[in-house]
């Protein structure tokens, strides 16, 4: 487990992260959100030892990184921010000499690195110097590193930037199957990032955490959780025929489709039965109907403007 208790850190006047406590379980998939400059990377490097806390405490699996911080950093892999390597070194001659300074050996070496090399599906580039990489291949190569000593945590700070759809899925699918016995925590502005991977997500705004839960709790927040989209063929008043049920609120058209509309719950109570039954009584021209589960940006964007606006 990671327990953070009132983990705070100051540069100077600055307050980057401000009383954080939270813990992680085996099993988790934590996904850390925040808009830029919340203190998403600041925590990162906290937890993994390459920043001092002002205040507070991180455990990693019963070892305090400040105190024992040989112990907790065996315990963990880190992709930082940008997925720094040697430049001048190739792929193959970096995870080598990665092996060698996690303690590897012998025969060992090359078994670890041919592991990686397979899990991160490096084979393509191994001989090349990693300067000559693109972002996305040096992203996978700073990912190889992390894991090269199966640790028990994985933080990584925005494992899928700069990488392509194919490659986005490929690293996910490897996190989901590494965190089944591991502790990951991700790193993230990507929203979406949280849905495919996630089995929580923390949001962080002003170095505070402003919501915690899983991503269907998170959406459940949203002003669009059991909202109705619909899309009709002609010129429709919608909202005339919904006025004064109580349980329907606003009606949204859409800015970009002019056909397109969101109709919303006003007491967070699916509504999906009540409209249907209006639009095949009044014979609306519906081209497609569905529910909306809640839309996470939309939650993102309430809690960190909160946030700031108390700041």
């Amino acid at each position: 487990m990671i327990e953070i208790s009132n983990l705070t850190k100051k540069f100077d006047q600055f307050t980057a992260i401000d009383d954080l406590s939270f813990n992680v379980k085996e099993g988790e998939v934590l996904g850390f959100l925040g808009p830029n400059g919340a203190g998403k990377s600041t925590t990162m490097k906290v937890i993994t030892g390459f920043l001092s806390a002002s205040t507070g405490t991180a455990i990693i699996d019963g070892f305090d990184i400040s105190k024992n911080p040989i112990q907790a950093k065996q315990l963990i892999g880190y992709l930082p921010e940008g997925a720094p390597c040697y430049g001048d070194m190739t792929t193959l001659g970096f995870l080598n000499f990665v092996a060698q300074i996690r303690g590897y050996r012998g025969k060992e070496i090359s078994s670890r690195v041919q592991h990686v090399v397979e899990q991160v599906q490096l084979q393509s580039v191994c001989q090349q110097t990693i300067d000559t990489l693109s972002k996305g291949f040096k992203r996978r190569v700073g990912l190889a590193q992390a894991i090269m000593h199966d640790p028990k945590v994985l933080i990584l700070d925005e494992p899928t930037d700069g990488l392509d759809p194919n490659q986005k899925y490929h690293v996910r699918e490897l996190i989901k199957n590494l965190s089944q016995d591991k502790i990951v925590i991700i790193s993230t502005h990507i929203l979406e990032e949280v849905t495919a991977v996630c089995t929580r997500a923390i949001i962080i705004a002003e170095g505070r955490i402003v919501a915690d839960g899983t991503p269907a709790e998170l959406e459940a927040q949203s002003k669009y959780h059991h909202a109705v989209s619909v899309k009709l063929t002609d010129s429709y008043d919608l909202a005339a025929d919904l006025a004064g049920i109580p349980e329907i609120g606003d009606v949204e058209q859409d800015s970009e489709e002019e056909l397109r509309y969101t109709i919303l719950a006003s007491q967070s109570k699916p509504i999906f039965t009540q409209v249907s039954e209006i639009a095949q009584s009044r014979h609306w021209p519906v081209t497609e109907f569905h529910v909306n589960r809640g839309e996470l940006e939309d939650v993102f964007r309430m809690v960190t403007q909160q946030a700031q606006g108390e700041a």
